[in-house]
């Protein structure tokens, strides 16, 4: 093989390993852009399920709150209907305090006016309900 021929055969494959060598690096260069790509593609994915899963969460506070609130009221009007209970149960005994005092006052007159009269004397009550 003569000398030209062998410094042609060397060009040759000078240029084809640099045509290589610029197909390689467009490659990893297309690569890494369809990396690029595709990281940025799943973040926006990831942001809108993370936008979705705030605006769930924050739905979810409210309606706790809500819920909450409405325990609190329910707890009052309890709360307020069980003073009026009590309320009514200590005005009803304040009534039958005053009745037994009451009580204890006629039986009192009864012994000053009767001394010797003893209980089983008493004529029997009448029954004051109406017959029909």
């Amino acid at each position: 093989m003569r000398p030209e021929q062998l410094l042609v055969l060397v060009v040759i494959a000078v240029v084809v390993l640099a045509v290589l060598a610029f197909a390689a690096s467009r490659m990893r260069a297309w690569q890494a852009e369809q990396r690029a790509e595709q990281n940025q593609a799943e973040a926006l994915e990831h942001r809108r399920e993370a936008d979705m899963r705030s605006a769930r969460a924050e739905s979810e506070r409210a309606a706790a709150e809500e819920q909450a609130a409405a325990a609190r009221r329910q707890r009052a009007e309890v709360e307020q209907q069980a003073r009026r209970a009590e309320l009514e149960a200590e005005q009803r005994a304040a009534g039958a305090e005053r009745e037994r005092a009451e009580a204890q006052g006629l039986e009192q007159r009864a012994r000053e006016l009767a001394p010797d009269l003893d209980r089983s004397d008493a004529p029997p009550e009448r029954d004051q309900r109406i017959e029909r």
